[in-house]
C-alpha cells in the first residue's frame, strides 16, 4: 500500500503549525513539522503530534446521536438528526421567540475556519442576540475594552524587531499563545532565545516561574491578582523620570496628567509592596521597558481571569502608548492578515473609536447590567438566561467545539442549566461532559478531513503568509463540516445566512463548496482565499507569502482628529479603587492561580490516549514549605475550599510557586469530578468561582484565577 505525503497545517489550537502528513488509504498514520516552511521552520508540539490518534481514536463518534423517549443515545444519520434538531428548533422559536436560541462557539469550534461565520450567522438569521463565544470566559478584555483608548492604524511592534519585551502572566511556550505584539506562538522558545541573543531583553511577571520565566533578565514574582499595582508602579517610574516618548504623547495622546495623577498612588516602594516584588527590581524593569526602542507589554490569561482584568489591560494598554510601541510611517505593517476583512486604512495615526460595548443598540442581558461585547453576549449571563423563566429564556443551546460544563464558571450551576434546556445540541467528536448531558451529539469531521485557510493563526504572522490546506485524509463514518450544519439547519428553518460578502446561496439540496463560503466569509480580505488556494496548489501545497501585498504605514491625514483617549470608561479613576481595596480577602489563605498545560488546550486533548497518560490528573502545586507546614507530602489528597464550593486534588510540589498559592489548571475535569476519582479524572476549579459575585462588571469575566481557597488534607 502506497504512503502519500500531504503538506498542510496543524489545527489543535491557534498556531496553525505547518506540518507534513502521512496517508495511507485514506487514514492518517503520521505527522511532523515541515522542516521547509519559512515560518515554522520543522516545530511542532506534542499535541499537534497526536492528530494521528485524534482522527483513528476507536472512541472517536464516526456517527451523530440522539436521545430518544428512553433517555438513551441512539445513533442517527446525520441527515435525520439535522432534520431533527431543525424541527425542535422550530417549535421553541415559535413558542417562544428567537432570542430563545442561542449558539456558543467553543475553543474546538475557533479551529475550524468557517465555524464562527457560520455559527454567528446562523445566529443572526434565527434573530437570537444569544450567540457567545469563549472570549469572553478568559480574555474579553483584551478584544473588548482596549479599542475605547485608541488603536492605531499601522498596528504595534512586531516581536522580532524588539529590543525589549514584557509578558505579564503570559507563558507562551506552553500556551501558544500572546496579544499581538508578543512572541508568535511557533517556535517560540527558540523565538525567544533567538531574539535574547540578538540583544532582546525580557522582562517577566508571573506568580509561578513559568518556563518563560527561566528565559527572563528580569523576573518579577507578582502577586495572583496584583498586576495593576505592579504596573502602575512602572508608570509611575516612567512618568517621573521622564523616559516616556514625549512627542508622540504631545502629538496623539490626550488624558496623560489623569494618568499621572492616578500612578502618582504607586510611588515604587508602596507598588513593589502590594505587587510582592523588590523595590530595586520594579525600577529596573521600569527603565528596562522605557529605555527600548521597540517592543510591547502583553498579557496572558491569567491576569484577566484573577481580577481586575480591564484594568490591567488597561494599564499594559498605557505603557505601550507612552512609548509609542507602533509602527510608524514608511514602515511596513503589524501584522498584515491577509483574511481578515474588512480592512481598515493603514496610516500612523488613531483609528475612528469603534464603539465594542454599551453603544446605543447593543443588546443586554436581563443580568448583572451585563450587554453585548462586540457582536457577542458575555457568557457569564449564560447559565441565568437559561434557568430565569421570562422574555429571552434560552431554551435551545448549540455549542460547537465547547465544553460548557468545564469551561463555565460556577460549574454546578451550569450543570444545571444544561439539564434544563428543552433542545442542548453538542458538536463533538467525542463524548466530552458536555456531549454526556445532550440531547443530540452532531459529529463533525476532524481538521485533516476539510479544506481550512490560516485566518486564525495570521493576528501572529509578522508576514503576509497564507495557507489553503485540502481535506488530506478521508472522513470516516456520517461526518460533515460545522458549516454544513448550518447550512443545512438554515435550510430546514426557510432562514437566509448572510456572510460579508453577501448572502450564502440556500438553493438546492447541498451546501456550497467551502471555497465558496470563505471566499463570501472573507469578501474584501488581501488575498481572497480561492486565489491562496490556487497559489498553494501551485506551491505543491506549501505557504504563500505575498511580501508585494505586504502594506505600508502611509502617513497620517493632515485633517486627522483622534487621539488615544486615556480617560475613557472611567479610567484611570478605577486606578484609584483599586488603591483603596483590600488586598485579601478574609478567611482564606490561599489563593488557587490558573494554569496552562502541554498535554491539552483548554479542554480539548483529554480523550487523547498518549496525551491523557502522561498527566492523568490535575496537580495542586504548592511550594514545598507551605506543604511541609501543613504535613503534606506529595501525592496526597487535599480538599480546596473556596466561598462558593470544594474541589479535591493531588498535591505535588513546586519551588517554582511562590508561597501562599496553588496552581492548577483550569478547564480541567467535569462535574463527576471528586475524592474517589480525582487521580484519574482530575479535580475542576471552575467548581470553585462564580458568575454572581466577583465578576469584571463590563465583560463579566469571572474570577477563575487568584481564587481565595483553604486547604485541608482529604
Amino acid at each position: 500500500m502506497t504512503v502519500a505525503t500531504h503538506k498542510t497545517f496543524c489545527r489543535f489550537c491557534h498556531a496553525n503549525c505547518a506540518m507534513l502528513v502521512d496517508v495511507e488509504d485514506g487514514k492518517v498514520k503520521a505527522v511532523r513539522g515541515d522542516p521547509d516552511d519559512p515560518e515554522y521552520g520543522g516545530y511542532s508540539c506534542m499535541k499537534g503530534r497526536e492528530l494521528p490518534d485524534s482522527h483513528n481514536a476507536a472512541h472517536r463518534l464516526h456517527h451523530s446521536l440522539v436521545r430518544g423517549d428512553d433517555g438513551e443515545f441512539h445513533e442517527t444519520p446525520m441527515p435525520q438528526a439535522l432534520a431533527h434538531v431543525a424541527s425542535e428548533l422550530r417549535r421553541i422559536i415559535d413558542q417562544y421567540g428567537p432570542d430563545s436560541v442561542a449558539v456558543f462557539m467553543g475553543s474546538g469550534g475557533f479551529q475550524n475556519s468557517a465555524a464562527w461565520a457560520a455559527s454567528y450567522s446562523f445566529a443572526q438569521a434565527v434573530g437570537s442576540k444569544h450567540f457567545f463565544t469563549s472570549v469572553t470566559l478568559d480574555q474579553p478584555a483584551k478584544v473588548f475594552t482596549t479599542a475605547r483608548y485608541g488603536k492605531w492604524e499601522g498596528g504595534v511592534n512586531n516581536f522580532s524587531e524588539a529590543d525589549v519585551a514584557l509578558f505579564i502572566g503570559n507563558n507562551p511556550i506552553v500556551s501558544h499563545y500572546a496579544p499581538v505584539g508578543g512572541v508568535p506562538p511557533f517556535s517560540p522558545s527558540k523565538r525567544i532565545r533567538d531574539r535574547k541573543k540578538e540583544g532582546l531583553k525580557l522582562i517577566v511577571a508571573d506568580p509561578r516561574l513559568a518556563e518563560v520565566g527561566l528565559l527572563a533578565d528580569i523576573y518579577l514574582p507578582v502577586k495572583p491578582g496584583e498586576d495593576p499595582a505592579l504596573l502602575a508602579g512602572m508608570l509611575n517610574v516612567i512618568i517621573n523620570e521622564e523616559l516616556y516618548d514625549r512627542n508622540f504623547v504631545a502629538a496623539h495622546v490626550d488624558g496623560f496628567e489623569e494618568l499621572k495623577a492616578a500612578v502618582a498612588l504607586f510611588p515604587p516602594e508602596v507598588a513593589a509592596e502590594r505587587a510582592g516584588v523588590e523595590k530595586d527590581e520594579l525600577v529596573r524593569a521600569a527603565r528596562m521597558f522605557a529605555g527600548g526602542t521597540k517592543g510591547c507589554a502583553v498579557t496572558g490569561t491569567g491576569p484577566e481571569m484573577a481580577g481586575n482584568g480591564t484594568l490591567t489591560e488597561y494599564l499594559a494598554t498605557c505603557l505601550n502608548t507612552i512609548c509609542a510601541r507602533f509602527k510608524q510611517e514608511g514602515e511596513k505593517s503589524g501584522a498584515p492578515r491577509v483574511f481578515t476583512s474588512p480592512r481598515g486604512s493603514t496610516r500612523a495615526q488613531v483609528a475612528d473609536p469603534v464603539p465594542m460595548y454599551g453603544a446605543p443598540g447593543m443588546a443586554k442581558s436581563r443580568f448583572r447590567g451585563l450587554g453585548q461585547l462586540g457582536v457577542e453576549m458575555p457568557c457569564n449571563v449564560m447559565a441565568d438566561e437559561i434557568l430565569t423563566p421570562g422574555p429571552g429564556q434560552i431554551r435551545a443551546l448549540i455549542s460547537v467545539g465547547g465544553n460548557p460544563e468545564v469551561g463555565f464558571p460556577n460549574q454546578l450551576k451550569m450543570r444545571r442549566a444544561l439539564d434544563d434546556l428543552e433542545l442542548f445540541v453538542q458538536v463533538d467528536p467525542w463524548m466530552s461532559a458536555s456531549a454526556k448531558r445532550a440531547d443530540v451529539v452532531l459529529a463533525p469531521k476532524q481538521c485533516l478531513e476539510r479544506e481550512d485557510i490560516s485566518n486564525l493563526s495570521e493576528w501572529w504572522h509578522e508576514r503576509a503568509y497564507a495557507r489553503y490546506t485540502e481535506a488530506v485524509a478521508e472522513a470516516p463514518g456520517d461526518v460533515i463540516d460545522e458549516y454544513e450544519m448550518f447550512w443545512h439547519l438554515a435550510k430546514h428553518l426557510g432562514i437566509q445566512m448572510q456572510l460579508m460578502g453577501g448572502p450564502l446561496p440556500m438553493d438546492g439540496d447541498a451546501p456550497p463548496p467551502k471555497e465558496v463560503f470563505l471566499d463570501l466569509m472573507a469578501a474584501g480580505c488581501l488575498v481572497p482565499p480561492s486565489k491562496v488556494r490556487q497559489d498553494v496548489q501551485k506551491a505543491g501545497g506549501a505557504a504563500v507569502i505575498y511580501d508585494e501585498l505586504h502594506p505600508l504605514v502611509e502617513a497620517g491625514e493632515p485633517s486627522a482628529q483622534n487621539r488615544f483617549n486615556l480617560t475613557a470608561g472611567d479610567m484611570p479613576h478605577q486606578l484609584e479603587k483599586y488603591s483603596a481595596d483590600a488586598a485579601r480577602a478574609a478567611g482564606f489563605d490561599f489563593r488557587l492561580i490558573s494554569r496552562r498545560s502541554k498535554h491539552r488546550f483548554n479542554s480539548i486533548g483529554q480523550p487523547l490516549k498518549n496525551l491523557g497518560m502522561k498527566v492523568t490528573t490535575n496537580p495542586a502545586y504548592i511550594h514545598p514549605e507551605d506543604m511541609a507546614a501543613r504535613g503534606l507530602k506529595d501525592g496526597d489528597i487535599i480538599e480546596i475550599s473556596s466561598a462558593h464550593a470544594s474541589i479535591h486534588g493531588v498535591v505535588e510540589a513546586s519551588d517554582r510557586v511562590r508561597r501562599g498559592l496553588i496552581s492548577m489548571a483550569h478547564a480541567f475535569g467535569d462535574s463527576e469530578a471528586g475524592k474517589h476519582n480525582v487521580r484519574e479524572m482530575g479535580g475542576s476549579t471552575n467548581r470553585l468561582t462564580s458568575d454572581e459575585v466577583d465578576f469584571d462588571p463590563i465583560t463579566g469575566q469571572a474570577l477563575q484565577s487568584a481564587i481565595p481557597v483553604r486547604i485541608a488534607p482529604a
